[in-house]
């Protein structure tokens, strides 16, 4: 059975794509034009009632929340492809750590600065200049806790590439690459090398 990945690719829907590839999984991508309001018509929400990306329909399994997704996918097929989660208990609960961490502390100011230098223009709404330097701010701080860490590790859960690094590749694409501010990454030893070795993986 051929996993439906419905969204664009980019932002969270790329979190779910980037798993599978490296689980092996094959797919297949639906289309859900955000800038056309696809998301929030009744077919859709029959499927994501929040109308938000991605949804993933496994035969007839369905599966919202990008993390939750790889999540699934990571235990699912376990023996196949990168082992995404850890060797140990341990490692397992580093792994969820940074997840975490990418979720509540990674993600929310990028994803605002996100909306405000790139996405506003698009829409003709005008961007917020508080939101963007709270937002630069946000990540420095974050970003130096990265720069401690990957001081220590290769990678943010040890020594193996995990879902903790994984989930951080779509939103890194548009901080380093997008946004005018890859200086916040190239800055940090550790963290730039960490993001080049993650950001160039097959």
């Amino acid at each position: 059975m051929v996993v439906k990945v419905y969204g664009p690719a980019y932002a969270s829907p790329k979190r779910v794509l980037v798993c599978l590839i490296e689980k092996q999984i094959e797919f297949e991508t639906v289309d859900v034009d955000l800038f056309k309001g696809e998301h929030k018509e009744p077919e859709f929400l029959k499927l994501q009632p929040f109308g938000v990306l991605p949804v993933i329909q496994d035969g007839d399994y369905t599966l919202y929340e990008s993390r939750a997704i790889i999540r699934y996918y990571a235990e699912k097929f376990r023996d196949q492809g990168t082992e995404l989660l850890g060797k140990t208990i341990e490692e397992r609960g580093l792994v969820e750590q940074w997840l975490e961490v990418e979720a509540h502390n990674f993600q929310p100011p990028i994803y605002n600065l996100v909306i405000n230098v790139l996405f506003s223009p698009i829409l003709g709404v005008p961007s917020d200049a508080k939101v963007i330097q709270e937002s630069d701010e946000k990540i420095a701080k974050v970003l130096d806790i990265y720069e401690e860490r990957l001081s220590k590790a290769k990678y943010l859960a040890g020594d193996f590439f995990s879902l903790a690094d994984l989930s951080h590749l779509p939103f890194g694409h548009y901080l380093v690459n997008q946004t005018g501010r890859g200086n916040l990454v190239r800055e940090r030893k550790h963290v730039s090398a960490w993001w080049d070795d993650i950001s160039n993986r097959p």
